[in-house]
């Protein structure tokens, strides 16, 4: 039978997971930050234009 876990256990180990993660992760330096800020841009950029032509082809076709 499954035994049922109480909201408080679930948030609990929740939160020490989330801590875990934290602790585990480390801060970009400025290069790393840059490099992620160009392509985050990049990427952004070329979703747009993806929208934009076909919005120009909808409009323009029908």
């Amino acid at each position: 039978m499954e035994e049922k876990v109480s909201l408080r256990t679930r948030m609990k180990s929740f939160m020490y997971e989330c801590l875990r993660v934290l602790k585990v992760t480390k801060r970009p330096d400025r290069k790393e930050f840059g490099v992620i800020v160009k392509v985050s841009g990049l990427g952004m950029l070329l979703i747009g234009l993806i929208g934009f032509t076909i919005q120009m082809i909808k409009i323009t076709f029908f």
